[in-house]
């Protein structure tokens, strides 16, 4: 059975992934052990684990707030990780690796829906430009390092994920997991209202974690994959809308406020999937039942 290294285990990709390696023998290490940042650290660890192919969900990640507050941060991890990790893997023989990325990549105002040709092609969303960009470089080293070396390292650009192991953190977090937060604590509190961050326009688009892990997994096998790949889904309506979904679910009656325009980013960021269901095809989580389950694994972690 091939070893497979999971960068970034207990994140919820990660762990996703983990969920569902039925096919593989999984390698994973907690970043207390192994700070994926350390390069020497990493490039032991590799070659005394020896995998045959490497996954990396490992990124330090946020929403709008936490992007606008530590791009350093943001750039320098994100830029260490995924070299670190790459060039290692082609050091110590690794014919497949796998890179996460996030459709944030992607012009600001790029025509919808997102197709992969887009890339690099006009100015990024400033609010999250350090991420992007530190993702764009693990894109293209992947693409370097397979034209050069003939290795097949590619990359999925996943669009705005939720559900189990979400990060639910007040200020840092993404925006499925932060509404649950904040909405649930607005019931919890008798709250007759919730205002919304933004003006609640935006259109955005949502995947479950899980069944990201199994388009993972689908790439992972195909002989030839892309160079990059998107990975959407159907599920595409407004924050404001969402934000109703999630109060729907919660069981939380008042009023919804919107709030300053100019906090909402990108206008639209929905992915052509042309590409990815040319491929393959798989079967989506049910929107409103994947946001149930995602409330009920906040639950456990709140009351835990």
């Amino acid at each position: 059975m091939n070893k497979l290294f999971i960068a970034g285990h207990k994140g919820m990709v990660g762990s996703a992934m983990l969920r569902h390696c039925k096919d593989y023998e999984p390698i994973t290490i907690d970043k207390k052990s192994l700070d994926l940042r350390d390069q020497q650290k990493v490039d032991e660890f590799i070659a005394t684990s020896r995998p045959d192919k490497v996954v990396i969900c490992s990124a330090k990640v946020g929403g709008i707030k936490a992007n606008s507050t530590y791009p350093a941060e943001f750039a320098y991890d994100n830029l260490m990780i995924q070299t670190n990790i790459i060039n290692s893997a082609y050091k110590h023989g690794v014919k497949r690796l796998l890179f996460l990325g996030s459709t944030c990549i992607y012009p600001k105002f790029a025509p919808q829906p997102l197709k992969e040709e887009y890339l690099l092609t006009n100015s990024l969303e400033p609010t999250n430009e350090a991420y992007a960009i530190a993702k764009i470089a693990g894109i293209k080293l992947c693409e370097f390092y397979r034209k050069q070396y003939g290795v097949v390292y590619h990359s999925v650009m996943p669009t705005n994920l939720y559900g189990l192991n979400d990060n639910y953190h007040p200020e840092n977090s993404h925006v499925i997991p932060g509404l649950i937060r904040k909405i649930h604590e607005a019931k919890e509190r008798g709250h007759i209202e919730y205002q919304i961050w933004g003006s609640g326009s935006p259109l955005r688009e949502f995947l479950n974690a899980d069944d990201l892990a199994k388009i993972c997994y689908k790439l992972l096998e195909i002989e030839n994959p892309p160079n990059l790949v998107n990975a959407g889904s159907n599920t595409e309506l407004s924050i404001l809308d969402l934000t109703k979904l999630i109060c729907k679910v919660i069981g939380f009656e008042g009023k919804i406020i919107t709030g300053d325009p100019s906090l909402d980013g990108t206008p639209r960021k929905k992915t052509d999937c042309s590409l990815l269901n040319s491929i393959m095809s798989f079967e989506e989580t049910p929107f409103e039942e994947g946001l149930k389950i995602a409330y009920q694994d906040f639950l456990n972690k709140n009351n835990s």
